[in-house]
This record gives structure tokens, sequence and C-alpha cells, in this order.
């Protein structure tokens, strides 16, 4: 549903709070749904394509594969109510983002492994603001050096990397960014302050091959999340 636009039905998803100047990549999927048409029309979902495209991306960045399930089907419809409501926000703290998982059928070790994926990609400026400029539980020299891309005034869009030791790898360095107090967002070092998720940061960030592997469990089991399938969809 992410990938419809707005229409006369509904207000899709990609102009929800969170999505808006945030999730990109469409073009990609676009292209790849044209290729993939041309070759075996009206076989391969949309909602497949993008399943295969986040384990593949995860693959040629370092990171572990899995067993994708395939048959899913696509939606006809998107909710701007549900973009904006049900994913959780970068100010939510533990209990929060805990019961936002719990509520998908998704665990607490699900929940601290699938927030692993923030060793690659970028946030806002808008999104950890107030994290850098008010909040204590932060190592200081980090905070400084991401307040000059990330001014207290202005500059909402300006993006950073949401794991700065290896922005562009999958692999465990997020979780020691939040054992120094360098994670991004307040909803990243939530895992790590401490509370009951301190310990599994902990065993990730001193063995990558757990966390991998517990990483690939969880992205199947979100993959598993109410598909769409037999008559239901398109």
């Amino acid at each position: 549903s992410i990938l419809l636009d707005d229409n006369s039905t509904f207000t899709g998803e990609k102009t929800a709070l969170p999505n808006a100047n945030s999730v990109r990549g469409f073009d990609v999927i676009d292209t790849i749904k044209t290729q993939v048409e041309a070759a075996c029309s009206g076989v391969v979902s949309c909602a497949d394509i993008l399943a295969i495209v986040a384990r593949a991306s995860v693959v040629q960045l370092g990171g572990p594969t899995w067993t994708v399930l395939l048959g899913r089907r696509d939606s006809t419809t998107a909710s701007l109510s549900a973009g904006n409501n049900n994913i959780p926000s970068p100010a939510s703290n533990l209990s929060a983002l805990i019961s936002s998982f719990t509520a998908h059928g998704l665990s607490t070790k699900d929940l601290v492994a699938l927030s692993g994926g923030h060793t690659i990609g970028q946030a806002r400026c808008t999104t950890f603001r107030a994290r850098i400029y008010n909040e204590s539980n932060i190592d200081t020299s980090f905070a400084t050096s991401v307040k000059s891309s990330c001014p207290s005034a202005g500059g909402d869009n300006t993006l950073s990397p949401l794991d700065l030791a290896t922005p562009t790898t999958f692999d465990n360095k997020y979780y020691t960014d939040l054992g120094n107090r360098k994670g991004l967002l307040h909803s990243d070092q939530q895992l790590f302050s401490g509370g009951s998720t301190n310990s599994q940061v902990t065993t990730y960030s001193a063995n990558q091959n757990t966390f991998f592997t517990d990483f690939a469990a969880a992205m199947v089991k979100m993959g598993n999340i109410s598909p769409l399938t037999g008559t239901s969809g398109q």
C-alpha cells in the first residue's frame, strides 16, 4: 500500500508524517516491476518485490540472507491514518516501542533485532534535533559533531547517518553505538538506557553473527504479518 499514489478513493500513505520526505526509492521499485511485468506478466506482486529487495539490499551491504516466502498479493487501497498511527515515532520510549511491535505479533527480541536495520540509512534533522540538544544520555562529542549539520533551528531535512561509524555497511556497529550512547534517534537509544533490552544490545554488540541470525528470523516473521493471499488483493 505504501506504493499507491493518492486517488479519488483514498489519500495514500506517502504523505503520512513518518513517510513524507523520508521513504524514498519508489522509482526503483517501479523500474523493477516494469521489467518483471515485461518478462512475466501478472505473476509477481509489488509486495513480493519489496520483500525481495529488502533482502537483496541487506546482502549487498554485507548483511545476512534469508528465505523470502513468496505469494503475497497487492493491496488495492492505502490508509493515511494507518501510516500516521502505526509507525513508531523516533520520540517513542521503550514501552511504546514494545507495545507497537507487540500489536503486530512481534516480540521485544524482534524489536531489538529489527532496529538493527538502522545500521544503514539516514535520518532527517527534525527527527533527532531534540535528542542532540536536550538529552543527557548522549555522548557529548557525538552530539557536537551531529549539531554541525543539524542547527537548533532550520535545516529540518538535513540528513545524518543513523550509524555514524559504518553508514553504508550492514553490520553490528549500530549496537556498539548504543553502548557508547551514540544512538541518533531517541527511540534508538531507548534500547540501551537501563531497561530490559540492554542485555540484548550488549549481546549483539559483542557477536555480529548472533545479530545476523536473529535479524534474518525477525525479517521473515515481519514479512508474514497479514499478507494478502488467495483471492484477497490483486
